[in-house]
């Protein structure tokens, strides 16, 4: 049974939040490392593969969603994924030790990118060209808030009642925002629009998605621009605490410049739709980007670290970074008009992967100093700007 449809703005707002359970369930926690740690008696290391736990089951099963909503219909989906969700929630909250800890959050990972995956292919069964850039962007915009305020939530709840308060957060916000999507969220593809679910199909329609050279440069476009900020979001208890000395309720220190940065990038890629291309938006983001890397080196090696030079240049990157990734999204899932839920698992899953990479491999790699985050930033950003470059000449080849 469909809901009636909120306005384009109230619908934008929804996409944004269920978006956002992502975000939510990395950087609510972030905070409390040490206190787990402490709690149950584990390594920081061993705290840190909670994350990755998340991150890999997180990108194993946004593969699915997609395709499973291209079945039954976005809404069905994002109801059980919901409801799953606020169940794993629970789990984490209780659990005794490390062992369950990535069990629960493996959990978590599973059911929470149905938002992201579900949100972007409801955005294109609704709208074309610009008016789906306004409204990616929009979407862009209003989930920027949630890495900015997850980690300044997290911190106070920390302080003041524990780690196991983050994830009792988790399961009333899941609560309040399954009764919302059962009120409002409409049901964007109707019946003679669903697609099959028979190995065999599924197999063809993955393998034409996998082998579409514009499909892959443009995810890993994608991936890589995220990663140079991400690395920070993975290293931040090490980048705020140990590097920049600051407490567990001075998150808002990294997140703050950033999601402002995440939001001005979106709101002037809106404000761009329709007025030049999406090419030259790509193009003006990556200018964007290479300042910042390069201030961002500047400082490193001029400065010792310290506020406010130190979390400056991840402003600009995320201007750079926000104003391109509505257009490359977009342009990852056009050429696949008949499955734009699956091709939406399908980059989900390529940025998650790429994700969980960088949390077991990447950031630990690279949080052992300010200057050598800097540099990793430089360097994904590179490799994503020659990607954007390869799928650029790709879409100007005749065919």
């Amino acid at each position: 049974m469909s809901s009636p449809a909120p306005s384009s703005r109230g619908l934008a707002l929804l996409l944004a939040c269920l978006s956002a359970l992502g975000p939510f369930s990395i950087d609510t926690y972030l905070p409390s490392f040490e206190d787990i740690s402490h709690r149950l008696g584990a390594t920081p290391l061993e705290v840190q593969q909670t994350l990755s736990a998340y991150l890999f089951s997180f990108a194993a099963m946004t593969l699915w969603h997609g395709a499973i909503a291209d079945r039954f219909g976005r809404r069905r989906v994002i109801l059980w994924a919901l409801a799953l969700f606020g169940v794993a929630s629970l789990g984490c909250m209780l659990a005794g030790s490390i062992g369950q800890l990535w069990f629960w959050r493996a959990m978590q990972g599973v059911t929470a990118g149905a938002g992201i995956v579900v949100s972007r292919a409801i955005v294109r069964d609704l709208y074309d060209g610009a008016q789906a850039q306004r409204l990616m962007a929009q979407i862009t915009m209003m989930f920027a808030l949630a890495p900015a305020i997850a980690p300044v939530i997290g911190g106070w709840l920390q302080t003041w009642f524990g780690w196991r308060s983050i994830f009792a957060f988790l399961v009333l916000s899941t609560v309040v925002l399954w009764l919302t999507c059962l009120r409002l969220l409409p049901e964007s593809l109707p019946p003679e629009r669903r697609q099959s679910l028979r190995p065999g199909y599924l197999a063809g329609a993955y393998r034409q998605v996998f082998s579409s050279p514009r499909f892959l440069c443009a995810c890993l476009a994608l991936a890589l621009n995220f990663g140079g900020f991400f690395i920070y979001v993975l290293s931040a208890p090490v980048f705020l605490m140990r590097h920049l000395a600051l407490p567990e309720t001075a998150f808002l220190w990294l997140f703050g410049p950033a999601m402002l940065g995440l939001m001005s990038g979106s709101w002037l890629s809106g404000r761009l739709a329709g007025r030049i291309s999406p090419g030259r938006t790509v193009a003006l983001g990556y200018v964007a980007m290479s300042c910042a890397a390069l201030l961002n080196l500047g400082i490193n090696l001029s400065l010792p670290p310290g506020l406010p030079w130190s979390v400056a240049p991840l402003f600009v990157y995320t201007i750079g970074m926000s104003l391109a990734m509505p257009s490359l999204t977009l342009f990852a899932l056009d050429p696949f008009a008949r499955q734009r839920g699956l091709a939406a698992s399908c980059q989900t899953f390529f940025q998650s992967g790429f994700n969980g990479i960088a949390a077991a491999l990447i950031a630990p790699a690279l949080w052992g100093s300010t200057l050598s985050l800097a540099a990793g930033m430089a360097g994904l950003m590179l490799a994503g700007g020659l990607a954007a470059l390869a799928h650029r000449q790709l879409r100007l080849l005749p065919g």
